[in-house]
This record gives structure tokens, C-alpha cells and sequence, in this order.
């Protein structure tokens, strides 16, 4: 099972969401960015270095939400979510096809990629 985290990264009251591009598997779903755990690193270690590789920015992790474990057939995730806050940087997409900047009422339109659904569904639970 892969161990992948994401964030929902806070940009002046708007999310930060992306959509994987047509050589990812799962094309064109969006998505809340991050990527794979490497061996031997942590999970905030992960979001944070795969942030900065992925979409150039910095971030800080505000909190972790619940963990998604999820089976898409040929492979299963155990997608690990944070909280984040924008820190620095200009937003530069290194794989995928595009990105926006919603508000949280927003969210629920998107074709999302199905693990991430009930991170969506967490965090709109939330209260700002």
C-alpha cells in the first residue's frame, strides 16, 4: 500500500487544489497536493519537501486530519492529510496540468480523484 500525504494549503482564505495531468495516473481528477512517503522520512517531512518539489511553495502544518485508506483497483492508498498555511513563494506547477485557488463552498464541484473525497467532505466539516 502507498503511503501518500497531501495538504490543503490556506491562501488568504482561498484552498489551494491541482489537477494531475494527463501522463498521472488518475488524469485530470483533482486532487489536494503532496505525494509518496520516501523510507525513513517522516510524514510532515514528506508534505513539506513534496510541496516545495510539486508546486514550489513553502508551507507550515497547522494540523493532521484523518487518514484515507483507499483501493482504486490496481493500487491502494493510505492518503494522510494536513492542514497548511501558505508561507512564501510563487506557485509553480512541476507535474501537474493546472491549479486553483477556491473558496471552501467551491470544493464540492470538483471531479475529485475518489481518496480524496472524504478529505473534502473532513474539511468542510471544520469549522474556519
Amino acid at each position: 500500500m502507498l503511503q501518500v500525504t497531501c495538504a490543503i494549503i490556506k491562501i488568504q482564505n482561498k484552498i489551494l487544489v491541482t489537477q494531475r495531468s494527463a501522463s498521472m495516473k488518475l488524469p485530470f481528477k483533482w486532487e489536494f497536493p503532496g505525494g509518496k512517503i520516501e523510507n525513513g522520512e517522516s510524514e510532515t517531512a514528506c508534505i513539506l519537501r513534496e510541496i516545495k518539489e510539486e508546486i514550489n511553495i513553502e508551507i507550515t502544518i497547522m494540523q493532521k486530519l484523518t487518514p484515507v485508506i483507499y483501493d482504486y483497483g490496481t493500487f491502494k492508498i493510505n492518503l494522510i492529510p494536513f492542514l497548511a498555511q501558505y508561507i512564501s513563494g510563487e506557485i509553480k506547477l512541476a507535474e501537474h496540468a493546472a491549479y486553483k485557488l477556491l473558496e471552501k463552498n467551491e470544493l464540492i464541484d470538483l471531479d475529485w480523484a475518489e481518496a480524496d473525497l472524504p478529505i473534502v467532505q473532513e474539511f468542510l466539516r471544520l469549522k474556519d
